[in-house]
């Protein structure tokens, strides 16, 4: 009832009667439609859509708790363990996003490098050691040896980072920051051309990336995977526990969060087994219209695979690397994930007995939660 009540009375109500969260399948696909075609009306032009996209950033930022949280704070980072492979080289990293909080990953670079680089930020989904997994290191070490720098980091309570639990509260909080700060690391590496960075995740690392895009201008091509809908808002409080959707002023939804990154270049990565079914049909022309008030619909594109299921496999790969050469001039022919060589958990594990987790790290659900009240 509350749905049906929030799609058909959504202009007669006042927004103290709207539940403050949308999570998971909050609507059905048809509900989730019908808001579509409403909300289309509220712009006509770029000049309406850019003050409709600055409210719904004003709410992601101010329903996070980030307002005080400014992009380019100088990062010092840990970089160890380096291995080189066959046209790319690996290497493990860690710093603080946070005092006490650290983000870690692995930094993959081209083995030629070049004076400036396109760089790729590589969020993962939900799964077992995703970011160990041999799609993250595929995908990873492809666009590494086409000649992005890449850096795939671990969710909270994944990987090596394990200082709370995944599904702590403010979870969403938290891994928007982190994602900030990868990208202040990324923007910092001498050897990155800032003009051409990138990020690509899948499911929940496609809703962190659709995300950042939206409120950090930074972000010049994005590639969300099997994940934005209409209907749908991520099934985990890391993507959909903090009232980022709906505030006394708008209620949104993923579909215009993902339209606030036109006119730059944008892949919709969708499936048939998914909440992403009808991506071709709903959500992707409700955004192309969008990059039209710009002239830049050759900027948004949609790769559908009506037979394949919820994941990054191979096709979705193939789609991504295609459309960053497309956009950031890489070569083609340097696409081949024969050549990539799949690590084990040790050798891409950011601590270890001459790295260990610093002293000053926080290891505790209670007190992380303490760290981001204080944050606003």
């Amino acid at each position: 009832m509350i749905k049906t009540f929030f799609v058909l009375l959504l202009s007669s109500v006042t927004f103290a009667q709207i539940p403050s969260l949308r999570q998971g399948a909050f609507f059905t696909p048809e509900q989730g439609k019908t808001e579509l075609q409403s909300i289309a009306g509220q712009y006509q032009n770029q000049y309406e859509w850019k003050s409709r996209a600055e409210i719904i950033k004003k709410g992601i930022i101010t329903g996070a708790g980030l307002t005080s949280i400014k992009a380019g704070k100088k990062i010092i980072a840990t970089t160890h363990s380096k291995k080189t492979l066959d046209g790319y080289t690996v290497e493990n990293v860690f710093f603080e996003s946070l005092p006490g909080i650290f983000v870690t990953g692995n930094l993959y670079r081209p083995l030629n490098l070049q004076r400036k680089n396109p760089a790729v930020l590589a969020p993962h989904g939900h799964g077992n050691d995703p970011r160990f997994g041999e799609a993250t290191q595929l995908r990873c070490a492809t666009m590494a040896r086409m000649g992005t720098i890449v850096f795939a980091w671990d969710m909270i309570g994944y990987g090596d980072m394990k200082q709370c639990d995944h599904k702590i509260s403010q979870a969403f909080k938290l891994q928007t920051i982190n994602s900030i700060r990868v990208l202040d690391f990324i923007s910092q590496l001498p050897e990155v051309d800032k003009n051409k960075i990138a990020i690509s995740g899948e499911s929940g690392g496609g809703t962190q990336t659709f995300m950042l895009t939206a409120i950090d201008e930074r972000i010049k091509l994005s590639i969300p995977v099997v994940m934005v809908s209409s209907h749908f808002f991520g099934g985990c409080v890391c993507e959909s526990g903090m009232p980022v959707h709906v505030s006394p002023d708008h209620a949104t939804n993923n579909v215009e969060i993902a339209a606030c990154a036109a006119p730059r270049p944008v892949l919709l990565i969708s499936d048939g087994d998914d909440w992403t079914q009808f991506t071709p049909a709903v959500e992707f022309p409700h955004i192309r219209r969008i990059y039209s008030f710009f002239g830049k619909e050759n900027n948004i594109e949609n790769e559908h695979l009506a037979n394949e299921k919820h994941d990054y496999g191979p096709s979705k790969r193939r789609a991504s690397y295609d459309f960053l050469a497309k956009h950031f001039g890489l070569n083609i022919e340097l696409i081949d994930e024969s050549k990539v060589n799949i690590l084990d958990k040790k050798q891409l594990s950011v601590y270890n007995s001459d790295f260990p987790l610093p002293e000053n790290a926080i290891i505790d659900n209670d007190k992380i939660l303490e760290a981001l009240n204080n944050i606003q």
